[in-house]
Formats: structure tokens, C-alpha cells, sequence
């Protein structure tokens, strides 16, 4: 194999690399190295940082092309080369570069999505789907300790490692690993802090409340689809104040009349209220400046209130938060 890369490498360098990571991963596969090293090994080759994270078995490896072994909370860049580890799933196994992938990124992607698929059959094998008794026993405070442990093993969760409890509108409970970056459910979503197995129920009282500051992110419904509990801070203490279904407050109210007749209203005004500065909220929305400034002036008189103070945007902020709240 070294004569065939020496050859081929006189001749084509791309291709006698190639061989050359072909060799590469064929011997680790030999010696059935781990899947860390297999990681490291297309770091080190690519000379990128490389990151697996499957989700359905719960592993996620990050490695640095000095071959050190690094996690990041930031989520894969969908521009980065990836491969999947089964023909019909999705990206797995990235190599972290902003610029084109080479051919020979190609081979490493493919050579190393190959041996990690094996690696991660022989000693994991697939994870178990998410059984809702197991889950909702994981998530009951009242269940005992044991039966809860018993429940993270039946469904592929170390208990070693922390865990987060994720809520939606109308599907069941569901618990990811407690790194960032896991893929989030689409749609509404709300998610708990990441905490140890046995402190999940906590993780899912929060996760419903962070459930609640949730949006549609449309133009009558504007806002983030998914709100993570441990961002919220003492914003949370609103969710305890508004009863969800109840008479909403008055300034709700001025709200959802004043956006009744003007459709614009909502996503301005939530772009006034989430974004730094007016010029920033006019980038935001894709109007000029001056007609932000004719937008407000018509919603102030529609409200009752100025939103262009300081007070009368922190009016702003409260009102479009309770209107989320007094969601049923």
C-alpha cells in the first residue's frame, strides 16, 4: 500500500493521499481502535477539528486537529463537510472547515463514518426508542431513586452524565443529553437546565414554564420557537404571576386589539423590543428607518403608551411576554 500511495502520489497527489487515509483507517479498524481515536484520526489527517455527535446513541466527540480532545456547545455549521453514519440518516460526523472540502476531506469522511458505524454497532448497538413510561418515570419526583436509574439505563442515558427534559405543545416528554447543540424538536419548544438523571423532574417543571416564552415565530405569533429555561434568569418568576387561560392584562389586551387592525404591528414591535437599537430593528424587519419611526408613532397611539423610551420599551417587552404566558 505504501508503494501504491508513493506511485500514485508522483502522479496525482490528491490520490496518493487518498490511498494514504484509506491505509490510515483501515489499520485502526484492525486494530478495532475506539472511537476517539477514530475522531482524532480524521482531525488529524484534515487538520480541522473533527466532531461526531450521534444523537440516538448518545455519544458526542469533539477532537482538535493537535489531536486534544475538546467539547463545544456551539451546534455543527450545516456548511461544513459531514457524512452520515447510515445511507438514509443524517450528518453525524463532521470535519469543522469554513472553506471548500478537498477530495481528500471526502475520503476521511467516508473512511471514518465507516469504521465509527462499526465501532458503534459492536459496542453500543442502536438505542432504545423513547419508551413514554420510562420517560415519564424518569421525569416523576414521587417514583423512587431506583426506579428512575433503572429507567435512564433502559433508555441508553449514563447516569453519570447530565441530561436535559425538553418540552412541546402536544407531544410527549422527551430527555437529550445535556450538551448544547443536541438537536431541538421542530416547533415550540421549551428546555430544561442539563442536570444529573436523578434531578430530571426538576429539569421538567422548568422546561415546561421555559415552554410557556415560547412563540410560533410567525407575523401574528413573533418570537423564538425554542426557549432554554437556564437563559430566562428572573424572567421566570413571570410564568408563577400569569395565569395561563385567565383574563389577560390590560396592556395584552391593547395588544391584540391594536393587532387586529394592523398586521405589521406585532412583528415591529417585537423587533423594536428584541434588537439593540430602532436602525437595528428596521434591519431586522427589512423597512427604512423612517418608516419604522411612522410605524411606532401609529402604534403609540394604538397602544396608549410610547414604545421609543426607555420605560415604554421595557412596557413593551413585559406585554408581548405576557401575551406568550396567558397562552391556554
Amino acid at each position: 500500500m505504501k508503494e501504491l500511495a508513493g506511485r500514485l502520489t508522483a502522479l496525482d497527489p490528491d490520490a496518493g493521499a487518498a490511498v494514504q487515509v484509506i491505509a490510515y483507517f483501515d489499520r485502526l479498524a484492525e486494530s478495532r481502535a475506539g472511537l476517539e481515536a477514530l475522531v482524532r484520526g480524521a482531525a488529524v489527517l484534515a487538520g480541522v477539528p473533527a466532531r461526531l455527535v450521534d444523537t440516538d446513541r448518545r455519544v458526542q466527540v469533539r477532537v482538535e486537529p493537535d489531536g486534544a480532545r475538546r467539547e463545544s456547545d456551539a451546534p455543527p455549521d450545516p456548511a461544513w463537510p459531514a457524512a452520515a453514519l447510515t445511507p438514509d440518516g443524517a450528518p453525524a460526523l463532521w470535519l469543522e472547515r469554513p472553506s471548500a472540502p478537498s477530495v481528500v476531506d471526502a475520503v476521511i469522511l467516508e473512511r471514518a463514518a465507516g469504521a465509527v458505524r462499526l465501532v458503534l454497532d459492536r459496542t453500543r448497538g442502536r438505542a432504545p426508542a423513547d419508551d413514554p413510561a420510562l420517560v415519564e418515570t424518569l421525569l416523576d419526583a414521587t417514583a423512587p431513586e431506583a426506579a428512575r436509574l433503572h429507567a435512564a439505563r433502559r433508555l441508553g442515558l449514563d447516569p453519570a452524565l447530565p441530561a436535559r427534559a425538553v418540552a412541546t405543545p402536544d407531544g410527549p416528554p422527551r430527555v437529550v443529553p445535556g450538551r448544547r447543540g443536541t438537536e431541538p424538536p421542530a416547533g415550540r419548544a421549551g428546555v430544561g437546565p442539563a442536570v444529573s438523571v436523578l434531578d430530571l423532574p426538576r429539569s421538567w417543571a422548568a422546561a415546561r414554564t421555559a415552554l410557556r416564552f415560547t412563540a410560533e415565530g410567525t407575523a401574528q405569533d413573533p418570537g423564538q420557537r425554542v426557549v432554554h429555561a437556564d437563559e430566562l434568569g428572573g424572567t421566570a418568576l413571570l410564568a408563577g404571576l400569569v395565569v395561563p387561560g385567565a383574563e389577560p392584562p390590560p396592556d395584552v389586551l391593547a395588544l391584540d386589539a391594536a393587532a387586529a387592525a394592523t398586521p405589521w404591528l406585532l412583528t415591529t414591535l417585537h423587533a423594536v423590543a428584541n434588537t439593540a437599537s430602532l436602525r437595528a430593528a428596521a434591519t431586522d424587519i427589512n423597512v427604512h428607518h423612517s418608516t419604522l419611526q411612522d410605524r411606532l408613532a401609529h402604534a403609540e397611539q394604538l397602544l396608549g403608551w410610547p414604545v421609543r423610551t426607555p420605560q415604554g420599551r421595557f412596557r413593551l417587552q413585559l406585554a408581548l411576554t405576557m401575551r406568550h404566558l396567558t397562552r391556554p
